[in-house]
């Protein structure tokens, strides 16, 4: 079996066969810059950074576009409070952005445009759509009529005439109907804009991604992702305007993620619960956050709760701890283990169980249940009195090769020590190889209260952060 995507547009899963033979086009919506993203936000940007990582694993060539709003109310709103130039404010956003989602394990997009560099090819699309008739000028606003668009409402699963005017479309005189959402918004006194033939003004927020999947890809794609909020109006209103303009089909295969509450309440900043990703990975590691998000199958809600983001950590740790065991058994090795050929095809059948579940609409929650399986496998493997230097690589090989797949980082690099625990963790060997184990027994100790954590094995002395 290959890849099954579960389709938001046909709500059910479909075999994934992209357009062209082993490649794929991957569009996600990026995020509006006007603040650090939130955990929410980087709910998404993990999910789809998982599936490129799969789709590659498999064999196929990813091209992945990821966009940035860098031009809406928001963060026009933004710029004035603070006092700042629109494009200085984005620009420190963007590389905030770049700064949270590398913490978090997460790929950059192959390609990562901006709304204000597709001005030219925006006015041109809307002249388009005004030309062909489903778009008409207003008062130096350009509104799109999607009563017009035959199958408007078919992402949504909605009849227009149930369809409820939704976030960021305004009502107003200007309108033909109150359905109708604007391409195009006449410039306010002392706002950003650009010329156009309908006036000085800017774009709408729905014209930017159908412009930059055109430019970008053509007129199809295979995926079109972003969060289950986005499902109506934006990627409704996609479709529309790019199906409208091409009179093709704009994308293959929908996928939308689930939302984060916090402490099984909905994040917003009205309750005082909106966590920045900027903030928490600064009190957690970020990738027990990935872990975490990874978890729940990516469709589901998911709660972020203290003890259920301390489990994931946990569980990370536990596996960490099988790999980094298997690396340091590696270094140990006599290699007098003969009995192999069990343990390999146990490995192998722990891959197979990741791999079923990745190809079943990327079912991370059941693929970390797999790591998990091989890890206490391998744990089980360490407790043999001779060990097989083939089976240990296999071993520590197929840990890392799948946790990479997840984004998931095992080979932590150990830190530094400085000198005084250093010193501190040579005195305790001497101790015990003079058994004054009173005094091992201290330094032990000591170093637990300095967060170091010794372990004693087989091997010798291994130690970690607490």
């Amino acid at each position: 079996m290959g890849v099954q995507i579960f389709n938001s547009l046909t709500r059910q899963k479909e075999d994934f066969v992209p357009l062209e033979e082993g490649k794929v086009k991957m569009y996600v919506c990026g995020p509006t810059v006007y603040n650090y993203i939130h955990i929410g936000n980087s709910r998404p940007v993990i999910v789809y950074d998982t599936v490129r990582r799969y789709l590659t694993y498999k064999g196929f060539e990813v091209t992945y576009v990821s966009n940035f709003t860098d031009v809406d109310d928001k963060i026009i709103k933004a710029a004035n409070e603070l006092g700042e130039d629109v494009s200085d404010l984005t620009n420190r956003f963007i590389q905030a952005y770049f700064e949270d989602i590398t913490a978090l394990g997460c790929q950059k997009a192959d390609s990562h445009p901006r709304v204000t560099e597709h001005m030219d090819q925006i006015i041109e699309f809307i002249a388009v759509l005004i030309e062909k008739g489903y778009a008409y000028e207003s008062q130096g606003d350009v509104y799109y009529r999607p009563r017009k668009f035959e199958g408007y409402g078919k992402l949504s699963h909605q009849s227009v005439d149930d369809l409820k005017v939704g976030a960021r479309i305004e009502t107003g005189d200007k309108k033909e109907d109150a359905l109708d959402f604007a391409l195009w918004k006449a410039a306010k006194p002392g706002e950003i804009f650009w010329e156009s033939p309908w006036g000085q003004g800017r774009p709408g927020w729905h014209i930017e991604c159908s412009v930059m999947v055109h430019e970008h890809f053509g007129d199809t794609i295979d995926i079109h992702a972003g969060g289950q909020d986005l499902t109506f109006p934006h990627h409704e209103n996609e479709i529309a305007q790019s199906e409208a303009y091409t009179g093709k089909q704009f994308a293959r295969y929908w996928m939308h993620n689930g939302y984060i509450n916090i402490d099984n309440e909905k994040m917003s900043k009205s309750l005082g619960n909106f966590i920045l990703v900027n903030d928490i990975r600064k009190q957690i590691d970020p990738q027990v956050l990935r872990f975490f998000i990874l978890s729940v199958h990516y469709r589901n809600p998911i709660n972020f709760a203290q003890d259920l983001v301390e489990a994931a950590a946990a569980g990370l740790e536990r596996i960490r701890t099988s790999f980094n065991n298997l690396q340091h058994r590696l270094t140990a090795t006599a290699n007098l283990g003969e009995e192999k050929d069990e343990w390999l095809a146990n490995i192998a059948e722990v891959k197979e169980q990741f791999e079923l579940a990745m190809d079943d609409d990327f079912n991370t929650a059941n693929a970390i249940a797999a790591l998990f399986e091989l890890s206490a496998t391998a744990n089980k493997y360490l407790l043999e009195q001779n060990t097989n230097e083939e089976v240990l690589t296999k071993f520590a090989d197929t840990l890392s090769t799948l946790a990479n797949v997840l984004g998931i980082e095992l080979d932590v690099a150990e830190e530094l020590l400085d000198e005084e625990i250093d010193a501190l963790i040579e005195e305790r060997i001497q101790a015990r190889k003079d058994r004054d184990f009173k005094r091992a027994d201290e330094i032990r100790d000591q170093l637990k209260e300095m967060n170091i954590i010794l372990e004693d094995t087989r091997q010798g002395i291994r130690w970690k952060r607490g």
